[in-house]
């Protein structure tokens, strides 16, 4: 086995600004101003609350500011911290790195994101993590990645207001934010800027000095920075239509037999038993429940028509593939989950000290976080067959959302 450990991601928002550009009638630095029932600084930061990935995120404050402490109030504060920030957004980067020198590993993963950028969708960020390969060893695979937007509108070079010359756009982007780089080469790229009196406008330009170039990563263009009041009517806008995206629901049932063995598998979990269970593949009733709760929703049959207990390829196959496979159906379709909701029906086994094991595997497969699977139990006060012993059974319940803008929300 691999002794290499695994590289983990920490998020630095640079949140010191004052906003110069940004003229509000309330006077607000721009990551304050309200936005769609919170502040853009909340909306900023809850697709990186909602990443399981993300370690922790040190927010680099103005040493003046008066108003985090409103918004803290309804954080997570076991995954926050805070510093003091710098006059300009380099330095207030580099402050946040720093902060985390106790926190971090050299080979960790240094994520920066903007406290202005609000409309950073789950799924953009997930596919920025995915891309540096984040959770695995140690051995690089990327020098980084950054999310970006080609540019699809004919670019203009302009002389004292003047139209002069027309730009080819072709391998042009527009860089976002979240940027990801190795920890402590970004701190080394960043040190040496600022030793050199170089200004630079992003983390991927500091590592393009020393040869280090970033892995592109397509995301939304809706990843707008607030620099003015129209740029937060804009986002108000883009956040509202969200919140009115196209959601599916969908249910599942389960049910097998008890038969000879010493064990059954539930959401992925061999449970040791005196029984196991009649079927196919590997019998797991919670994770067939679910794959039907998926299929439903996405208007695509059920496990049967997929999966065939007619198929020699399945017997005794384990369920996860299954699931994973399904996931693969729903992502392309668009969907993503936007929560579970599964129940156990059984006198036994009991499910209690497994239920976080089940709810971790089952978020793998869909590739989200274990808060939005729910795995509760119930018998059926031994009445019929599950009441007599003579199997057990599962139903499953799913929301899912078209993944296209799919945003986190910030805590209530």
């Amino acid at each position: 086995m691999s002794s290499r450990p695994l590289r983990r991601v920490w998020a630095v928002v640079p949140a010191a600004g004052r906003g110069a550009r940004f003229e509000s009638e309330a006077n607000l630095p721009k990551q304050y101003a309200p936005l769609a029932g919170a502040t853009v600084l909340e909306w900023s930061l809850a697709a990186l609350l909602s990443e399981p990935r993300v370690e922790g995120i040190v927010i680099a404050l103005a040493a003046d500011d008066t108003r985090w402490p409103d918004i803290a109030a309804s954080m997570p504060l076991s995954k926050i911290h805070t510093t003091i920030g710098g006059a300009t957004r380099p330095e207030s980067v580099m402050n946040g790195l720093k902060a985390l020198e106790t926190l971090a590993a050299a080979e960790d993963w240094g994520l920066v994101h903007d406290a202005a950028r609000p409309c950073l969708t789950s799924t953009d960020l997930t596919a920025l993590i995915d891309a540096v390969g984040a959770g695995a060893e140690s051995a690089d695979i990327v020098n980084g990645a950054v999310l970006a937007s080609p540019i699809v509108d004919t670019v203009k070079r302009e002389r004292g207001g003047i139209a002069v010359d027309t730009v080819d756009r072709t391998g042009l982007w527009r860089a976002l934010t979240p940027q990801v780089f190795g920890y402590a080469r970004l701190t080394q790229a960043l040190e040496d800027a600022a030793t050199l009196g170089l200004s630079v406008t992003d983390e991927a330009q500091a590592m393009e000095r020393l040869g280090l170039p970033a892995r592109l990563v397509r995301g939304s263009p809706f990843n707008i920075k607030v620099t003015t009041v129209s740029d937060l009517i804009m986002a108000d806008s883009i956040l509202r239509g969200t919140e009115n995206r196209h959601m599916r629901i969908g249910q599942g049932f389960d049910v097998h037999a008890f038969g000879a063995g010493d064990h059954v598998v539930l959401g992925g979990v061999k449970i040791d038993y005196p029984k196991g269970v009649v079927a196919h593949s590997d019998g797991d009733v919670v994770i067939h429940a679910l794959c039907d709760a998926v299929l439903g929703a996405l208007g695509m049959g059920d496990i049967g028509q997929h999966f065939p207990d007619s198929d020699p390829r399945y017997r005794g196959a384990d369920s996860r593939v299954f699931l994973r496979e399904v996931t693969a159906h729903m992502r392309a379709a668009g969907f993503e989950l936007v929560n579970a909701d599964i129940t156990v029906l059984a006198e036994a086994p009991r499910i209690a000290k497994h239920r976080a094991a089940m709810a971790e595997n089952l978020a793998a497969d869909l590739r989200v976080s274990a808060q939005l699977i729910n795995i509760k139990a119930t018998t059926t006060e031994r009445l019929g067959f599950i009441g007599r012993g003579e199997g057990l059974a599962a139903s499953a319940a799913v929301l899912l959302g078209h993944s296209d803008g799919l945003l986190a929300r910030p805590p209530p």
